[in-house]
């Protein structure tokens, strides 16, 4: 039988760093940064991210900020701002969510901004927050979930050494209104870590 879990109670790190990223929390302020981020990538992000229907106003970016900071620490979703190590700048949302304490199991997402996809850097951020998810919060499972149509998103799984688990056929709706098969790719302890 396993202990009880008191997610508020755990002590987690605000943050993590890659060899080219800052990955850290979400903290009051950092929504204009992020809204002009979204501003640029939002024709990219339409297809596949709820938030990206319409632009949203830098204030309505700042409360999402601010509720995911409440979020953090109460341990409930763990969303964290991607910085470049080499300019400071805001480059992308990465977080852990759909948490199961209990089994130890996360969800993780992610998105970039345009300017700066095709670098690698999702790529390295899933592999941070994988090896973050492991030694800090002790994960037995995390997993990437994406619309069978987003190549990019299921590339990234796959090149960051997640195995394709199943297709869960029409099982999430879309923003063009349409039931979308959906990947579940995963890593386990005992397995792939």
């Amino acid at each position: 039988m396993s202990e009880s879990i008191i997610p508020i109670l755990l002590d987690i790190p605000e943050g993590f760093e890659t060899e080219r990223l800052l990955v850290r929390a979400a903290q009051p302020g950092d929504g204009a940064e992020m809204n002009e981020a979204i501003g640029e990538s939002l024709k990219e992000l339409q297809p596949w991210m709820p938030f990206a229907q319409s632009m949203p106003a830098v204030e309505e970016t700042e409360q999402y900020v601010r509720e995911s900071r409440v979020a953090y620490l109460k341990r409930s979703t763990l969303n964290m701002q991607i910085y470049s190590k080499a300019d400071g700048k805001f480059i992308g949302n990465i977080g852990l969510h759909h948490i199961d304490w209990d089994c130890r199991r996360f969800e993780t997402g992610y998105w970039i901004r345009s300017s700066r996809a095709g670098n690698g850097y999702i790529t390295e951020a899933v592999n941070g927050i994988t090896d973050f998810a492991i030694h800090e919060l002790g994960a037995n499972r995390i997993e990437i979930r994406c619309s069978a149509r987003n190549k990019r998103s299921a590339a990234v799984a796959e090149r960051a050494g997640f195995t394709l688990d199943g297709i869960l056929r029409s099982s999430t709706r879309e923003s063009d209104g349409e039931l979308h098969d959906s990947k579940v790719y995963a890593k386990v302890r005992g397995t792939e870590f």
